[in-house]
């Protein structure tokens, strides 16, 4: 299988955009902003689509029924999905150009998204999920690469004005698809959370089709590692798939023996990437980069920290919606606070970043740890709880959260050399990805085991509090990993 995969031709991608590739290359940068709000459209799908399943999960199931485990699948196809794919998502980019790239994955995204508005099954939602996830890895690497060439050496100020602005939408992103649900536009119903994106991808691919800069490739003829990419996603998915449906299948023999092999693969994966390197062919990824120890215990930090938050963010919706019964739009203002928390703390991050180094993220942990607490103790007062007595924990938690955000993948990055860059940063974002896929997994399987088989309020409460205490579990022991981190950010550190 292998020989067969190394023997394979280049990519042969859709002919419909070989207008761009055929483009001089060229350093002009016609109206910049133009180009930025049309990156920034193709960004905005991918944070939309990808915190819609806290909102709208319930209602999918309502209406086309499934399992427990479909609820989970929703969240966590898309990022496995997206774990894989921005493995190569940023090497297409330089292989055959930015621009084309990400005009090809919004492309891509928009079908995808009208595959999930049009779905009938649950079996044909998760596949379109997965096809989302896999175009938007193709299409979000992209983007900071494009604004770099828009604005030349005044990137920074368009970073300035894209940073609040991913701020904001993560903040409106659950309100307006709970607003969405309850609306039932046109009878569409939680449809229209996935159709919205025919908006924004139409908007980004007219501005960005006219605005954005044509640059030559800089891997121009290099192979991609088709092989790589079939162990890394064969492992991923080994690993994940009996996490969310062990549960449900009574964690037969093979599930297990699937989390072992998973280990196998992957291994397998590394041995692959470090004989393509010792050949002289470009690797998927540069695994020196795991030879420093802070490389890999910011791995390590990594997965354990978004495996936290976005697994804890799916239960507590699903305590919210099919616990208290609330409605998806009552549900995503009770956690508002949390995403108002992270826009605070984001901004308490940017500030504070260079002068406290990697202390901030033990700051950030430590008021995680402190609205998890005030959680635990809300879900054990008993089931008359209201909205209103989660805001002060789910704020706390939100502000820690988002001080964690901004100087996290620089305090990771600080050791590693320049030309291990690229694929150091990239491997970065798919861990974060698979860290959220696993978190959903585990915790999601925690808590719907918690649940009785006639559920009520008081087992969904019981439930809230066993994820509660886990959470905490690897907030702890992303607090501890926390001290093997570089002290400061990358541009701290002295030139040799």
């Amino acid at each position: 299988m292998i020989e067969v995969l190394e023997r394979a031709p280049e990519i042969a991608l859709p002919t419909a955009f070989d207008r761009l590739s055929k483009a001089p290359a060229t350093t002009r940068r016609p109206r910049p902003w133009l180009g930025l709000s049309a990156i920034l459209a193709a960004t905005l799908m991918n944070l939309l689509d990808s915190t819609v399943s806290n909102v709208a999960a319930p209602s999918i199931r309502a209406d086309l029924g499934g399992s427990l485990s479909t609820l989970q699948w929703i969240a966590a196809g898309y990022t496995l999905a997206l774990a894989v794919g921005l493995l190569t998502g940023g090497r297409l980019g330089d292989m055959f150009g930015r621009k084309r790239m990400l005009l090809i994955g919004v492309t891509g995204f928009m079908a995808a998204s009208v595959g999930c508005g049009v779905a009938v099954s649950p079996e044909m939602l998760i596949g379109a999920r997965v096809l989302q996830g896999l175009f938007g890895a193709l299409m979000i690497p992209q983007g900071f690469g494009l604004i770099r060439d828009l604005f030349g050496d005044n990137f920074g100020k368009a970073f300035a004005a894209f940073g609040p602005c991913i701020g904001l939408a993560t903040i409106l992103g659950p309100i307006v698809a709970g607003m969405f649900i309850d609306a039932n536009l046109f009878g569409t119903g939680w449809r229209m959370i996935f159709l919205i994106n025919l908006s924004l991808g139409a908007y980004a691919l007219l501005i960005g089709w006219k605005v954005l800069p044509v640059t030559a490739p800089t891997a121009r003829g290099q192979r991609l590692d088709l092989v790589g990419v079939v162990l890394a996603g064969a492992g991923m998915l080994m690993l994940v798939f009996p996490l969310v449906q062990g549960r449900e299948l009574g964690w037969p023999a093979w599930s297990l023996a699937m989390v072992g092999a998973s280990i196998g693969v992957l291994a397998a994966f590394a041995w692959y990437q470090r004989r393509r390197s010792r050949s002289g062919a470009t690797p998927l990824v540069e695994l020196s980069v795991f030879t420093q120890r802070s490389y890999t215990s910011g791995v390590l930090f990594i997965v354990l920290f978004f495996g936290a938050i976005v697994g804890f963010s799916l239960a507590v919706g699903m305590f919210l919606q099919l616990g208290l019964r609330y409605s998806p739009l009552s549900a995503s203002l009770t956690m508002v606070a949390w995403a108002v928390g992270a826009f605070i703390g984001s901004a308490f991050g940017s500030t504070l970043k260079d002068k406290l180094g990697r202390h901030i993220l033990h700051i950030g942990l430590g008021l995680m740890g402190c609205g998890l607490v005030g959680l635990y103790l809300v879900f054990s007062a008993g089931p008359d709880l209201t909205g209103w007595s989660l805001t002060a924990p789910l704020l706390a938690y939100g502000i820690g959260m988002g001080m964690i955000f901004i100087p996290l993948f620089d305090i990771i990055l600080s050791g590693v050399r320049d030309h291990q860059m690229g694929s150091a940063s990239g491997m970065l974002e798919s861990f974060q990805q698979l860290g959220a896929s696993l978190g959903i997994a585990v915790l999601g399987t925690v808590f719907f085991s918690s649940v009785s088989a006639h559920p009520d309020v008081e087992a969904f409460m019981h439930a809230a509090r066993h994820v509660t205490l886990l959470a905490f579990g690897l907030t702890a022991a992303t607090f501890a990993c926390g001290f093997l981190l570089p002290h400061r950010p990358r541009a701290y550190q002295p030139a040799d």
